[in-house]
């Protein structure tokens, strides 16, 4: 069930900036994965913070517990993050993606944010890691010790291995936000602001990547509304 989840529903600026926070994102995609996959369901249930990346999710919440929340997303978190860090001189890390975007990822924070030490890392392409991938990871991330930890390695792997690797790593923020460094690098448009301020973020992503988005999003998001509908139907219910 959606209610389950601890959504976050204050401001970014609310999160304390000295302590270890594991934080995720949660939108009808994710959610939809969660449902089948106890791993990526237990990571998600695990994060410190979990923010509503989803004019969906937000709705959704707002149906089944009153909640009123406003959407954040991976893009909203990882500028808040990279201003914070400008602010103080900090230090952050790209833990995924190849070397190419890695590189136009480096090069743009470089000129944006010129007080940031930026460090990236490419770990394997492959579906499954091994226990030598994981500590080259860790021990990459450890040597640095960043304040913030970028994970880009698209859900539901990247929210399984930070959630997985949490323990290990030595960090402050450990931030999931995948889709970013696509964004960030350049190398995939993200929607226009006036789409993203109206909750239609989800069909520019369609229309340009029709093939590999409409399961996503045409399924998908049927299948997330059924579900909370049948949550809201349970849930009243249980309560007469």
């Amino acid at each position: 069930m959606l209610r389950k989840f601890d959504v976050f529903d204050k401001e970014l600026n609310s999160l304390p900036n000295d302590q270890k926070l594991l934080i995720g994102t949660i939108n009808a995609f994710s959610y939809n994965v969660s449902l089948k996959d106890n791993a990526f369901n237990n990571a998600l249930l695990h994060c410190d913070v979990l923010i509503p990346d989803g004019v969906s999710v937000v709705m959704a919440l707002r149906l089944l517990k009153g909640k009123k929340l406003k959407k954040i997303a991976g893009a909203d978190l990882f500028y808040y993050e990279m201003k914070r860090l400008n602010a103080s001189g900090g230090k952050c890390m790209f833990l995924g993606s190849s070397e190419a975007v890695l590189a136009k990822i480096y090069a743009r924070a470089q000129k944006e944010f010129p007080n940031v030490q930026v460090k990236t890392y490419s770990p394997p392409f492959k579906p499954v890691f091994s226990d030598q991938d994981n500590a080259a990871m860790v021990k990459e991330v450890n040597d640095f010790a960043p304040d913030v930890l970028f994970v880009g390695m698209t859900a539901p792997k990247q929210e399984k291995w930070a959630d997985q690797n949490y323990e290990a790593l030595q960090t402050g923020h450990i931030c999931c936000i995948g889709a970013v460094f696509d964004f960030y690098a350049g190398t995939v448009k993200r929607a226009p602001h006036w789409m993203i301020n109206i909750g239609l973020e989800w069909l520019y992503r369609l229309i340009k990547e029709p093939k590999r988005m409409w399961r996503r999003y045409l399924i998908g998001n049927v299948y997330f509304i059924y579900n909370i509908f049948v949550e809201k139907m349970v849930t009243r219910r249980a309560n007469i």
